[in-house]
């Protein structure tokens, strides 16, 4: 009889990473299916291109290291789905292979694949785009599809920073403006993340600390903050972005840290940068203290001995 030490969790298998991300994928259709009736066919166009992108480069990156392909398990497409989430209609079908290429390719297998990645591939490879190809982030069509530039204040964010007219409560919750695919209808972002709560996929940690520290800074910095809420990527990253498995702490002590965290230099960045935007380099920024946070926020053992510095 072989005896096989390590340490736990002693049961895993991909049929329940399976199932997790299936789940999380349902919980993303109903924004696609917003994004689709906001600006065209170009929305899940982009979005399936994202996602042929991630299967194909996950599929090779398994054969170069001599390993099982994991591009089955679903966990590429969400990371495809969400990065497209944060690009607008118009980004061009290349760029956006870009950017899914380098968030499965150098951000997520370079790593060792799931489970093992330091940061959040779809977060990252947002802000490769960002910062190698800003030109594809520069204009975002409205709902009617017709071009407007973000800096002008098109997006919500960018309108109260240029001091225009912002729009209206029930205009951010339908997703009637500007944006980018799956950062405007808040309704449906919220149907999913409920859904998630529902089948236990995830849980509340960190969403909430998150979204109330953006709330309370942003008022105590005179915005308003249920603007500042229903505005940007904020839903986007709290609900489907702060609740990954892998790059958020493990303990309900540790997940309210890193909502904080995120929370808080969202708020700041919104306040003070000249971007108008901060989810993602918060939640980027956060998924480094991970490890530091897990260290002095999980359980120990009942006899245990803390660790000691090293």
């Amino acid at each position: 009889m072989n005896l096989i030490n390590e340490a736990s969790p002693h049961f895993h298998g991909d049929s329940m990473t399976f199932k997790i991300m299936g789940c999380v994928c349902l919980a993303l259709v109903p924004t696609l299916i917003a994004a689709t009736v906001l600006y065209g066919l170009g929305a899940p166009l982009l979005v399936l291109v994202c996602i042929a992108t991630a299967l194909v480069c996950e599929h090779l990156c398994c054969i170069i290291m001599h390993r099982e392909s994991t591009a089955g398990d679903l966990s590429c497409v969400v990371t495809a789905m969400l990065l497209a989430f944060t690009l607008p209609a118009s980004c061009p079908f290349g760029i956006a292979a870009l950017g899914t290429a380098f968030a499965i390719i150098v951000v997520k297998m370079l790593f060792g694949g799931i489970g093992t990645n330091v940061f959040n591939p779809a977060v990252a490879g947002r802000i490769f785009i960002m910062v190698a190809l800003p030109s594809a982030l520069s204009s975002y069509p409205d709902v009617m599809g017709k071009p407007l530039d973000a800096i002008t204040g098109a997006t919500p964010l960018a309108m109260v920073a240029s001091g225009a007219e912002p729009y209206s409560y029930m205009d951010m919750l339908l997703g009637n403006h500007a944006g980018a695919l799956g950062e405007t209808c808040i309704i449906t972002l919220l149907i999913g993340y409920i859904f998630l709560l529902a089948v236990k996929v995830v849980d509340g940690w960190a969403t909430v600390p998150f979204i109330g520290t953006v709330a309370i800074v942003t008022a105590l910095g005179g915005q308003d903050p249920v603007y500042q809420v229903l505005s940007g990527g904020l839903a986007l990253g709290a609900f489907f972005m702060a609740t990954d498995y892998t790059t958020t702490p493990m303990t309900p002590k540790g997940k309210i840290i890193f909502g904080i965290g995120c929370g808080l230099i969202t708020a700041l960045v919104r306040l003070f940068a000249s971007a108008p935007e901060g989810v993602a380099f918060s939640i980027l920024f956060m998924n480094m203290f991970v490890p530091l946070i897990d260290r002095y926020t999980r359980t120990q053992p009942v006899g245990g001995v803390k660790n000691a510095l090293v």
